[in-house]
C-alpha cells in the first residue's frame, strides 16, 4: 500500500474518531495498537507505515461509518448509535462501541456485518 493511501486512510479514521468522540484508549483498541503513545505518529503529515491488521481495522470502521450514516441519515443520530445500548443478541445490551473496542478485529467485522444486514 502506498504511504499516501495509508495517510489518507488514517486522516479519515481520525475524522471519524472525532465525530464519534473516541478517547485515545478507544482509538488504540479499535486500531489494534499497543499503547496511546503510538497514536501521535499516526496523526502526523507523514505517518509511519501501518500494518495490514491496522489497515483492515480502518476498513471496517469506514464500512461501519458508511452503514450507520446510510441507516440513520441524521448525523447526530448516526454518531450517537455507537454509544447507545443495543438489545440485539450480538451486543447483549452493551453498546456497539463496547464491542468495537474489545480488541479483536473480529468484533469490528461482526458490527460491520450486523449493519450490512440492516441495509
Amino acid at each position: 500500500m502506498s504511504e499516501d493511501l495509508a495517510g489518507a486512510g488514517l486522516r479519515t479514521f481520525f475524522r471519524i474518531a472525532e465525530r464519534w468522540r473516541l478517547s485515545d484508549p478507544q482509538q488504540v483498541a479499535i486500531l489494534g495498537l499497543e499503547s496511546p503513545e503510538q497514536l501521535a505518529p499516526l496523526k502526523t503529515a507523514k505517518p509511519p507505515a501501518i500494518s495490514p491488521d491496522t489497515l483492515e481495522r480502518i476498513s471496517y470502521v469506514f464500512g461501519i461509518f458508511k452503514a450507520i450514516n446510510t441507516l440513520l441519515p441524521v448525523p447526530e443520530r448516526a454518531d450517537g448509535w455507537i454509544r447507545a445500548a443495543n438489545a440485539a443478541p450480538l451486543f447483549g445490551g452493551r453498546t456497539p462501541l463496547d464491542r468495537m473496542t474489545s480488541g479483536s478485529v473480529c468484533d469490528l467485522l461482526v458490527v460491520r456485518q450486523y449493519l450490512d444486514s440492516e441495509l
